[in-house]
């Protein structure tokens, strides 16, 4: 099931506008770091990074969890289920 921006506008609400590395890994639900990094590196997700810190715009979270490499992505992890 796909889920509009404003269901995770609010689900997203507690974070600030722009979030860290360990803060986006929970925001998608407690990915490993490297993963994390991985996402960023391909470009998946919107970034900018100040010398070895990588920052995320919430919006660029929410453009990822809405896309369709993040509902591939939820796909193939409940067939390793």
């Amino acid at each position: 099931m796909k889920k509009d921006r404003k269901y995770y506008c609010q689900k997203f609400s507690a974070y600030p506008d722009v979030v860290t590395l360990p803060q986006f890994c929970e925001m998608l639900g407690g990915i490993a770091d490297g993963t994390a990094r991985k996402l960023i590196r391909n470009n998946n997700v919107q970034h900018f990074c100040i010398r070895h810190t990588y920052l995320i715009p919430k919006v660029s979270v929410i453009e990822y969890v809405m896309s369709e490499h993040y509902l591939e992505y939820q796909r193939l992890l409940k067939a390793q289920i």
